[in-house]
């Protein structure tokens, strides 16, 4: 597998990346049309923790960490490494060691559609990464691969330069050129959802406030009280 390692890509602007930084992913997947999601195998080896920074990809050999290794050169502040496979793996291709380097350079994170190890120590160095499997199984270094190309995962395309953001909820891949709407998208979206906290917490019911009832009604949902449900014979 021969490959290319593509350097200077654009990205997205930092004052974006850091406005996309101060909402969930969930809200963030929302305002986007409930898109960009890079599926549900993505978990984080911590808690508590939301990042955001634009990508530096990578395209690996399965158990061959080598462009990872490439990849560190091309990484710098305010970046998220975003590393995938030819298929499927679940080897311990990034550890301890990487994330010293990358922290080093600034990067602010890690997403691996791999296998990560040395989970505790990167949770005692604050270096977040969410991967999809952890693993103690080692790799080699034998097989070209690509930096800074387009990469799939969860079947959502990842872009040098788009922005990534990542918390307990999972991962999330903004275009580069979208990232200010999307934060713009994002905010408003927080403000509805803090009107109907607001809202909630005064004893208003959803049912009433997002106007369910005539939902229910034309779907032909009906109350019965429970005698009558009883008596009629449905509850038996």
């Amino acid at each position: 597998m021969s490959g290319v390692i593509v350097t200077n890509p654009p990205k997205a602007h930092p004052k974006d990346v850091e406005a996309l930084a101060g909402y969930g992913v969930a809200t963030v997947h929302e305002a986007m049309g409930r898109t960009g999601l890079l599926g549900t195998r993505l978990r984080p080896i911590q808690q508590g923790t939301r990042v955001a920074g634009t990508a530096v990809t990578v395209l690996s050999w399965p158990g061959d960490n080598l462009m990872i290794h490439a990849a560190v050169e091309q990484c710098g502040e305010g970046d998220m490494l975003v590393v995938t496979t030819t298929s499927p793996s679940t080897d311990g291709m990034f550890g301890e060691l990487f994330a010293t380097a990358l922290h080093r350079r600034g990067v602010r994170g890690l997403v691996i559609d791999a296998g990560i190890r040395d989970t505790a120590e990167l949770r005692e160095m604050g270096f977040p990464a969410w991967a999809a499997a952890v693993c103690a199984q080692g790799t080699v270094k034998a097989t070209g691969g690509s930096v800074n190309l387009p990469v799939v995962i969860g079947g959502q395309v990842v872009r040098p330069g788009d922005v990534i953001l990542a918390d307990d909820d999972g991962v999330v891949v903004v275009p580069r050129e979208r990232a200010r709407p999307v934060a713009e998208a994002s905010e408003a979206r927080e403000n509805k959802e803090a009107a109907s906290r607001a809202a909630f917490l005064d004893g208003q019911l959803g049912l009433d406030r997002y106007g369910l009832r005539e939902s229910l009604a034309r779907l032909g949902v009906t109350y019965q009280s429970y005698d009558a449900y009883v008596r009629d014979g449905a509850g038996s």
